[in-house]
């Protein structure tokens, strides 16, 4: 019914422009909440009865007797009714639900495809795993969702940018680094010189014999050849960081999962973007200081409390960053976002929201839109 409903909507901007100059480019066709009362239904009467100064009802009768002399719609339309206070409902004559279905027999898989880009651009984000270990089942359900709604929207014109944030420093990675040198060192999970906090999986053990072995390993995003010296802290966490981002690029592309973009955590601090984030917060008149912490006045956005931003030890807290890389987003030109993210994460959104509201950069409210999905959770012997 695709065509049959262009040719219609068309039709109806047009006579919406006749009627209000500007009008025309919000025609819309809705579905009638009641399937008895039609195949399409339109409220644009009661949204133009205002600024007519006239009753939703005589614009109604208006715009039925126009689209009715409309060639397309003694075609397609066999009856336009006015219902309640101005509500246009539309029923189609079989000939259109005949040709729809020689539509989609024609059109076959490309039936419902937008060209591309028409819509515009967007971003989203999904699956944003940290290299500290392998992906697990609820990584897989993320990058099955983000990857259908990436496919859905890139179907309706959208010029979809799929991205992958991840952190290669900071206190995880550090982890990562120390438990690999205690494995390459002999050190087991259990042996008193073994450090705490670690990762104790045997994953561990094969990354660090493989360090040891002077290997390279390629990612999407990176390559890095071991040292193979145990003293190496840094040539220890980089490569573990790549062996990880090898082993999830293994399993995201055996299940057809790509990205057009890795994003690092760290970037936004060597950047200089979450200093400069803070700052901007600061200028805008949004923080303030309190027990020798600096705090964002996140309840002027409709959070439950303010947040704290950096603590008194001077580290920033982890929504910081995540602020800072939203306004990335934003600047660099994705005035559409999507983050899919695990349900743990909804404490995060209104705090976000409120940074950037905060920041007075020009993002609307809302931004970015969030899917959130249910953890996954595997019953032994179920």
């Amino acid at each position: 019914m695709l065509l049959v409903k262009q040719e219609l909507l068309a039709v109806l901007a047009a006579e919406l422009e006749k009627l209000s100059p500007g009008a025309g480019a919000k025609a819309a066709f809705e579905s009638p909440k009641v399937a008895a009362h039609g195949d399409f239904a339109s409220t644009a009467a009661m949204q133009l009865a205002k600024p007519l100064k006239l009753n939703p009802r005589q614009v109604a009768d208006s715009l039925r007797d126009a689209l009715l002399a409309a060639p397309a719609y003694r075609q397609w339309v066999d009856a336009i009714e006015i219902a309640g206070p101005g509500f246009i409902n539309f029923r189609l004559k079989p000939a259109a639900k005949q040709a729809t279905v020689r539509e989609i027999l024609t059109a076959a898989g490309q039936y419902g495809i937008m060209p591309a880009g028409k819509a515009g651009r967007m971003i989203v984000e999904f699956v944003s795993a940290n290299p500290t270990g392998p992906l697990h089942v609820g990584h897989g359900r993320q990058a099955a969702l983000g990857d259908a709604i990436c496919k859905l929207f890139a179907s309706q014109g959208w010029d979809v940018y799929r991205e992958f944030y991840y952190n290669d420093a900071g206190v995880q990675i550090h982890t990562l680094a120390t438990s690999t040198q205690a494995r390459a060192k002999g050190i087991k999970p259990g042996d008193a010189l073994w450090p705490e906090p670690a990762y104790n999986g045997d994953y561990i053990d094969d990354i660090a014999r493989d360090f040891l072995a002077g290997k390279t390993v390629s990612a999407d995003d990176r390559a890095f050849t071991a040292s193979g010296n145990i003293d190496d802290i840094e040539s220890i966490r980089q490569f573990a960081v790549a062996y990880l981002r090898h082993e999830q690029d293994l399993d995201l592309k055996a299940f057809s999962v790509r990205f057009d973009n890795y994003y690092l955590e760290s970037s936004l601090y060597s950047e200089g973007r979450v200093d400069s984030t803070v700052q901007r917060l600061k200028n805008a008149g949004k923080t303030y200081e309190q027990d020798g912490a600096l705090w964002l006045r996140s309840t002027d956005y409709g959070d439950d409390k303010d947040r704290v931003m950096k603590k008194s030890d001077g580290s920033y807290t982890y929504f910081v960053p995540d602020v800072a890389y939203h306004l990335a987003k934003w600047e660099r030109g994705f005035a559409q976002a999507i983050n899919i993210q695990g349900m743990d994460h909804h404490g995060t959104i209104a705090r976000v929201r409120a940074g950037l509201q905060a920041a007075n950069a020009g993002i609307p409210q809302g931004y970015p839109d969030y899917v959130l999905h249910t953890m996954v959770r595997v019953v032994r012997n179920g």
